[in-house]
């Protein structure tokens, strides 16, 4: 048995997935979602916030 198969199968275990098809689309899923936190990740730090500002201001009643 090949290693891709291995670990599709444990993948599939683990996963408590039915088929192989729905245990890629998972793996695809779980990818995506990760590559684009990574994304947001990257952007800490790069916001300059003005310090004067009242982010509860709006939210009182006049």
């Amino acid at each position: 048995m090949s290693r891709s198969m291995i670990a599709c199968w444990e993948a599939r275990n683990i996963g408590g997935h039915r088929t192989k098809k729905a245990t890629v689309t998972e793996a695809l899923r779980e990818y995506i979602q990760r590559r684009k936190q990574m994304k947001i990740v990257e952007l800490f730090g790069t916001v300059k916030f003005d310090p004067k500002y009242d982010n509860k201001k709006q939210r009182r009643r006049s």
